[in-house]
């Protein structure tokens, strides 16, 4: 029986509500895509409860409505006031939020800022900011014993004693800025003059790290150089003297031409006196500052030996560039009397400073009897110099021979480490 044309009318509409629906698919893949979701499964977006809140809640007809109402944009809702802050957490599957990191730039040059504000620690002056200070070594003694049985185990520091040499080393030692001489005189010979200037010279050679020179400038032909070598040694060598230096002073231009005229004793230099008495007094003080202008190019340091008194022709070149001085004195009753007189003499010819800061040696050359008042006498020098210091009694230096530190007793070695100590404090 042919159908009523109710139901072909029906089921004409819905056939073409189907093809609409149809066509209307690949417009809402689109707009997904534009939304970043999956492109090719057509995922639907997530929507949040808030929003979903916002959506219609009426039924849908048909499947084709259910989606449009999905695919309409949420309309914006004014946000509610509330006391408490509101967490949204985070979507199921979805990955938590990381911190943006700084870039490689940034990390240096925040390093780079921090480093330029940062104190910079003195390594000069605090060398302890890294390295624990360690105790000085113990030399000789209890102590020094104690820490070589031990290997080192066991350190109690030097004693005083060491202290002290430790001490004149530094001052001895010291760096200097220029050339600088000290002056030896007396009014009386034979009292350690020459042996003082030798056994100060070869101290200072020990210490130091530059060598000394030493000038025979005594106008009685002088013995520096055989108290420094010894007599045989110097009538072996070349037996130049301060006269033929002056001869050929034009011609040396280096240390090494001004080392034809000098004698070694180690590391002390010196150039040998005057040992013809027709031509030993003719050094005069104008010949006596050139030699010394020479010198200053090439040592920081020099003794000169003046020999006895002090009216001679080169004194007053000698007492002009003088540094500082040394008077050289004895134990005898003479012998202080004389270096008052020296003093006194240089304060009123117009040379107080020398005076005032001189070193008074008083060198037990005779070993004097219980009779005389050392301490009495020394107290009568004392008050008129900068310094006095006593060498004791050494037949090293009474013989009146050669003069080696090894075999001088400790004492007078510890003696002219004190004057040459004292020696290096008036120059700086």
């Amino acid at each position: 029986m042919p159908e009523p044309v109710e139901n072909k009318t029906a089921d004409a509409l819905a056939d073409a509500q189907a093809a609409a629906e149809q066509a209307q698919l690949p417009r809402r893949r689109d707009r997904r895509r534009g939304d970043d979701s999956d492109a090719w499964t057509g995922t639907m977006p997530i929507i949040s409860s808030d929003q979903a809140e916002q959506r219609p809640t009426a039924p849908s007809s048909s499947w084709a409505e259910a989606a449009a109402a999905a695919d309409a944009p949420a309309r914006p809702q004014p946000a509610k006031p509330s006391k408490d802050p509101v967490v949204t957490p985070p979507a199921p599957g979805a990955a938590p939020a990381v911190p943006a990191q700084p870039s490689r730039s940034t990390r240096s040059a925040s390093r780079s800022a921090a480093l330029a504000e940062a104190p910079v620690p003195d390594f000069i002056s605090s060398p302890g900011l890294f390295v624990r200070e360690q105790k000085p070594r113990p030399v000789g003694g209890f102590r020094g014993a104690l820490y070589n049985l031990t290997g080192g185990g066991l350190n109690l520091g030097p004693s005083a004693r060491q202290r002290e040499e430790d001490e004149l080393a530094r001052r001895i030692s010291r760096q200097l800025q220029g050339s600088y001489n000290t002056a030896v005189l007396s009014l009386k010979g034979g009292i350690g003059k020459t042996s003082t200037t030798v056994g100060v010279g070869l101290t200072l050679a020990e210490f130091r790290g530059d060598p000394p020179c030493a000038i025979d400038a005594n106008p009685d032909s002088g013995d520096l150089v055989e108290r420094a070598l010894g007599e045989g040694i110097y009538q072996q060598q070349s037996p130049r003297t301060i006269t033929d230096l002056l001869k050929n002073i034009e011609s040396i231009d280096s240390l090494t031409a001004l080392a034809r005229y000098m004698h070694h004793a180690g590391r002390l230099h010196l150039i040998a006196g005057e040992q013809d008495p027709e031509v030993s007094d003719s050094l005069t003080a104008e010949e006596y500052l050139r030699i010394r202008k020479l010198i200053s190019g090439y040592y920081s340091v020099a003794l000169i030996d003046c020999g006895t008194g002090v009216t001679h022709n080169a004194m007053s070149g000698i007492l002009q560039s003088a540094d500082n001085l040394i008077i050289a004195a004895g134990y005898a009753v003479s012998g202080a009397k004389r270096a008052r007189s020296t003093l006194h003499w240089l304060a009123s010819h117009g040379y107080a400073d020398l005076a005032s800061n001189a070193v008074v040696v008083i060198t037990d050359k005779d070993e004097v009897s219980s009779r005389v008042d050392k301490d009495a006498i020394e107290e009568h020098l004392s008050g008129i110099c900068r310094q006095l210091i006593a060498v004791p009694h050494d037949r090293g230096v009474a013989d009146g021979d050669l003069v080696t530190l090894d075999v001088l007793r400790p004492e007078t070695r510890r003696a002219y480490r004190e004057i040459a100590a004292a020696i290096v404090d008036g120059y700086v």
